[in-house]
């Protein structure tokens, strides 16, 4: 099988075109994304045709769950679509999980060098997200963690986020924290969880641990998250950098309520895997 290794500030993917999802999806990507016994990655993407789009991304974890969505993903696969001539628009429809976004692609000497998604609206219904309790929006709610309590506002990209503001990042035992978090009886379908620490009013430094992935260096559905909840809670403007340890991104809350994200995407080599 033919693949494409493929990042977003560090974020890693294997790219596979394929007509279908094989039936064994969830065990070719616990061994694809193997660091030690694979190619090692975040996770597994499929390119796919669809019937309402251009393309549908479908994405794996490490662990072999599904994810609705992922914005480092989504760019990765917006900028190999238009580079392998699947598709030469400069405006992208993609499927996904969390139903048909819209990549648009910034170009220079024919290559794809910035891509800015439009996410849709954020999902604020704590149903939705999910995550267990009442009715109504969950920001600056407690959450109960083994002996501690975390304040946590809970968003949806079409996959669940938690954000938890903090002074200094880098002091989070995120490998202890993110596991407990994401399994937290709280939240039925588990969570991303975010760890932020405000810089300015247009600026934020953040951590995130990756449901089925464990700590990565970026989430651009984590990156929206984090964005959207700080505006929430009164923390910055509308439109920050989000700083994450491989690199920045863009997000803009815009007055139609659509959260647009910004970055790039890259290419790192092609393979073969062994059938």
């Amino acid at each position: 099988m033919r693949f494409i290794k493929m990042h977003g500030l560090g974020n890693d993917f294997v790219v596979v075109v394929e007509s279908k999802v094989s039936p064994d999806a969830a065990d070719f990507a616990r061994r694809v994304c193997d660091r030690h016994f694979g190619v090692g990655a975040d996770g597994l993407v499929y390119i796919l045709p669809s019937d309402t789009a251009d393309l549908r991304m479908r994405v794996f974890n490490p662990d072999g769950s599904e994810a609705e969505m992922c914005g480092n993903a989504i760019r990765c696969v917006a900028k190999y679509a238009y580079e392998s001539g699947m598709s030469k628009r400069e405006q992208l429809r993609v499927e996904t999980g969390a139903g048909v976004l819209i990549p648009r692609l910034e170009i220079e000497d024919g290559k794809v060098i910035q891509i800015e998604v439009d996410m849709g609206e954020p999902i604020f219904e704590r149903g939705l997200i999910p995550i267990a309790g009442p009715p109504g929006r969950v920001v600056a709610e407690p959450l109960a963690v083994d002996d501690g309590m975390f304040e946590i506002t809970a968003v949806s990209f079409g996959n669940p986020h938690c954000v938890i503001f903090v002074p200094d990042v880098s002091a989070v035992k995120l490998d202890v924290t993110g596991p407990k978090i994401e399994r937290n009886p709280a939240f039925p379908k588990r969570t991303n969880v975010e760890f932020v620490q405000v810089l300015e009013r247009d600026a934020l430094r953040v951590r995130v641990w990756e449901r089925g992935a464990g700590e990565t260096l970026a989430c651009g559905t984590g990156a929206c998250a984090t964005a959207v909840a700080s505006f929430l809670n009164g923390l910055t403007d509308r439109k920050v950098t989000v700083s994450l340890p491989g690199g920045d991104i863009l997000v803009t809350w815009a007055d139609d309520n659509h959260v647009y994200m910004t970055g790039p995407a890259a290419e790192v080599f092609r393979g073969d895997w062994p059938s």
